[in-house]
């Protein structure tokens, strides 16, 4: 039991720590402006309420918490991934 609340506990962190590398990746691209920008904006947006959606079919399902916290997380590195490589 206490192993679990660990393991989200660390999930938790590091989607936080993630996302705020996400964020700042994002803003420089929007800052730039452009097509690119736009296109960032639109995915962006999409993005979010595709994840909402498969958050809400999980939990629905009877899927755990950690389980949408480990695929948000998982959501997350993509973009990091993404947004990296277009530097």
């Amino acid at each position: 039991m206490m192993l679990s609340w660990m393991n989200y506990g660390y999930d938790a962190a590091m989607l936080t720590f993630e996302a705020q590398q996400v964020i700042g990746l994002r803003l420089a691209k929007l800052s730039a402006g452009g097509p690119a920008a736009a296109l960032e904006a639109t995915l962006m947006v999409n993005e979010k309420i595709a994840a909402a959606w498969e958050a809400g079919a999980t939990l629905a399902a009877g899927g755990s918490g950690h389980k949408v916290l480990k695929r948000y997380r998982r959501h997350v590195g993509a973009n990091y991934r993404r947004l990296k490589r277009r530097r």
